[in-house]
């Protein structure tokens, strides 16, 4: 983000900054935040009682004599701004709760009745990833207009809906567009002002077409498209995130090492964008000598003009409005109004929309501005007062406000605190603006000038392919993020400490005592966990990663090397997986069937690393995952095995047990043709059935001597579930049980009972849903013992 326009206009280093509303908008802010948890009455109570409390507190003050400068008159008013915030956050809460949770409709709702709802498109139709060959589902927000029931009574409530869609029909609509749907009405998760969520299976029925804004801003974007896809895929895929927040053909691998190293903020329109395209026509106006009035009228066309390439989404505005505050700064000529604006801002947008208190996006953009407001102007100045040159010291600010202002938030959603956030952003400052301009004029010429457009993104592939490849090395760094309590909790935890540490370093002593605490913990703990860092345990000899509801196994071949046994639903989990691992080279990469559960991830085990092998089964179902897999692997050299085939690679041995002939008409013909393998790994034997259920467990028994199924550890088949033979249990007879399974999963896995009976058998049962990911080691005397990894703190 660049820090021009808003450092120009920011508070000043040697004066106070104006924080008069900043206790009223907070107040509002976490008031609709915690109402929206609450039921309307509940909200309304909170309201009436802060209302009388703000009476009695104001009453109380104007009856007080003395100076009304006084520190407890001043301190006495903010409370009462604060109470008036909770009334105002409350009240705006509780009307738009008590529109929600309308009784017809949510007799509607708990009944899962089939309904005719008339819909309004609030934003852009947002694919979710699935398994292969199945129709990818869509996230459709949607204003409800009208609902009619199964007995045809037509209700009328202004409420919102998420509509969840499979036909492709509803690819390509516009926000504002209006249509009719039919679908099964079900229960919302709560937490923000979703009535109902509409479970679409048919095509919708559109009504006239979206307004016209949106179809100007639909032709900009698929200029956009077109102009960007001769490009790289990496950097076709990011120029329309970093310009219009479109991410559809971003690949997931890059989007994984933008999160990795606190980046994301780039693949979504906010206020950054804005203060860019922004302060491109502020310095043009600057250039001409143009007065601060004509100069500010210039950039809110610039601002209403991105809005409309953007589309005029909630999210949109919001990160419009925060742009905008510098505007309003610039044309009054008082910089110190740019926080009253922020906190006004703030207001103003959470009464008339209150679930943006719950919205993450919301936050990050109020505290990166914030940040920008309250400290980069300091810490820019006293860099300069230091002897840093003008441009480094505004560059090194920037970033650095905005990561340290917004860190409390990404570490309660994720559970970690990035150590290369800073550094990556600071990294990438020089490349944003070229990259955001660029890819805007592309947009903006596309209609009339496609080769000009062509251009113009080819040019802005280049300051694109410079984030990437920061992303990329930062996302591969050793201990580039730390583990920390995930929730609120861990981010009020880090929002205290970030507060204190602000406060202490105002003080030249302490100032010295965090620097030389700094470069200790640098010099001191970062070696150590680079060299010592527990994982992986010295002595494994396989680990079940923690890749969600999928499959993911590993056994050691040599250093750097490994046998990767399926590669669950998403790259960047196995690709995690394996870089903490240190896998550098994969000898062979088994796919024990084609469900995605087992190959959606196969990009990850490919991504940076020579797959020597592949090893498939017979069974090419479904075809959407032999798909997937063959892209992935390129030349690699294919093998379809049969019972009995073996492989042997330096310290691991493979045997193909199954299945022992091809198996059709069962529950799930290609998990009963899943590849049944025995792999032993210094002295230790494993068996890794795939999802086998129980017909091809059966048919293993009645062709293989029991003897040969013996085995110290076991990959429980189909993450756990129910069907498993227990014959097939009994002659494993294993001492460990690894059950690769993802966290409150829909398919009831793993099975209690299955649990249980590997349980009784006194086997040690370890599950990635809640170890992460689990180690069996061989300890000193041929001894086995498990290491577990554990999950980060904000996935329990």
């Amino acid at each position: 983000m660049t820090g021009g326009p808003i450092l120009d206009g920011a508070v000043a280093a040697d004066r106070a900054p104006d924080l008069r509303l900043a206790g009223l908008a907070v107040a509002a802010w976490l008031a609709a935040l915690t109402c929206l948890h609450l039921t309307a009455r509940t909200a309304v109570l909170l309201a009436v009682s802060a209302a009388v409390l703000a009476a009695l507190l104001a009453a109380h003050l104007l009856a007080m004599l003395g100076n009304p400068t006084t520190p407890v008159r001043r301190h006495g008013w903010i409370a009462v701004a604060v109470l008036l915030g909770v009334v105002c956050g409350s009240t705006a809460t509780a009307a738009r709760l008590h529109v929600r949770d309308a009784a017809p409709l949510r007799a509607l709702v708990d009944d899962r009745a089939r309904v005719t709802a008339g819909l309004v498109l609030r934003d852009d139709p947002r694919p979710v990833r699935g398994a292969p060959g199945r129709p990818a589902t869509l996230l459709v927000t949607a204003e409800l207009t009208a609902l009619t029931d199964p007995e045809g009574h037509r209700l009328r409530v202004p409420v919102r809906l998420l509509v969840l869609a499979t036909d492709p029909a509803w690819r390509g609509l516009l926000p504002g567009q209006r249509l009719t749907a039919q679908g099964r009405l079900a229960t919302p998760r709560g937490g923000d002002l979703t009535a109902a969520v509409l479970t679409v299976t048919g095509p919708p029925v559109r009504h006239g077409p979206p307004p016209w804004l949106q179809r100007a801003a639909g032709t900009l974007r698929a200029g956009l498209h077109r102009a960007c896809a001769p490009l790289p895929p990496e950097q076709g895929g990011l120029l329309p995130g970093l310009v219009v927040g479109d991410t559809s053909r971003l690949p997931a691998t890059v989007e994984e090492d933008f999160r990795a190293t606190g980046m994301t903020h780039l693949n979504a329109v906010s206020g950054s964008n804005v203060a860019i395209v922004v302060g491109a026509v502020l310095l043009l106006a600057r250039w001409a000598r143009a007065g601060p009035r004509l100069a500010a009228v210039l950039c809110g066309l610039a601002l209403i003009g991105f809005v409309v390439l953007v589309r005029p989404s909630p999210s949109v505005v919001r990160a419009a409005t925060m742009g905008a505050i510098g505007l309003a700064a610039l044309a009054v000529g008082r910089p110190r109004a740019t926080l009253p604006a922020l906190a006004a801002a703030v207001a103003v947008l959470v009464l008339v929309d209150p679930e943006l208190a719950g919205d993450a996006g919301f936050a990050l953009s109020v505290l990166a501005t914030g940040g920008l407001l309250l400290l980069a102007p300091g810490w820019r100045d006293g860099l300069r007062r230091r002897g840093v040159p003008a441009g480094l010291a505004e560059a090194l600010a920037v970033p650095a406000a905005a990561q340290l202002a917004c860190g409390p938030v990404v570490a309660g959603i994720s559970g970690t605190v990035s150590l290369v956030a800073v550094p990556a952003n600071l990294l990438v400052v020089p490349a944003i603006a070229p990259a955001t301009v660029l890819g805007v004029a592309a947009a903006v010429v596309s209609p009339v000038w496609p080769a000009g457009a062509g251009f113009a993104a080819w040019l802005a592939s280049w300051p694109a392919w410079w984030l990437v490849t920061v992303a990329r090395v930062g996302a591969r760094l050793p201990a580039g993020t730390l583990l920390w309590p995930g929730g609120v909790p861990g981010a009020m935890l880090l929002a205290g400490l970030t507060l204190g540490l602000l406060l202490a370093v105002r003080r030249p002593l302490v100032r010295r005592l965090v620097a030389v605490g700094a470069v200790a913990v640098v010099l001191g703990a970062l070696p150590v966990r680079l060299i010592a860092s527990g994982w992986p345990p010295e002595g494994w000899v396989v680990v079940a990663c923690a890749v969600g509801q999928g499959d993911a196994i590993v056994l050691p071949v040599t250093s750097g090397r490994a046998v990767v046994v399926d590669a669950g639903p998403e790259p960047s989990a196995v690709d995690g997986c394996l870089r903490r691992l240190g896998v550098r080279e994969v000898s062979l990469l088994v796919v024990s069937h084609f469900h995605a559960d087992h190959v959606g991830g196969v990009a990850g085990v490919s991504r940076g690393r020579r797959v020597a092998m592949v090893l498939t089964p017979a069974m090419a179902e479904p075809a959407a995952g032999l798909e997937l897999v063959t892209a992935a692997v390129g030349t690699a050299r294919r093998v379809v095995p049969a019972a009995g085939w073996s492989y042997r690679s330096a310290g691991v041995d493979l045997v193909v047990l199954g299945p022992p002939h091809p198996m059709r008409g069962t529950r799930s013909d290609p998990n009963n043709n899943s590849l049944v393998l025995r792999a032993s790994v210094a002295g230790v034997r494993i068996v890794l059935p795939g999802d086998a259920e129980t017909e091809e467990q059966r048919a293993l028994l009645d062709r293989v001597p029991p003897e040969t199924l013996r085995a110290e550890v076991l990959k429980v088949a189909h993450h756990g579930s129910a069907y498993q033979d227990p014959g097939f249990l009994d002659a494993v007879r294993p001492a460990v049980a690894l059950v690769p399974v993802g966290v409150d999963n829909d398919y009831g896995h793993p099975s209690p009972v299955i649990l249980d009976r590997l349980v009784r058998s006194g086997t040690r049962v370890l599950r990635t849903d809640t170890d992460g990911d689990v180690a069996v080691v061989v300890r000193a005397g041929g001894r086995l013992a498990v290491v577990e990894r554990g999950l980060p703190p904000g996935r329990r």
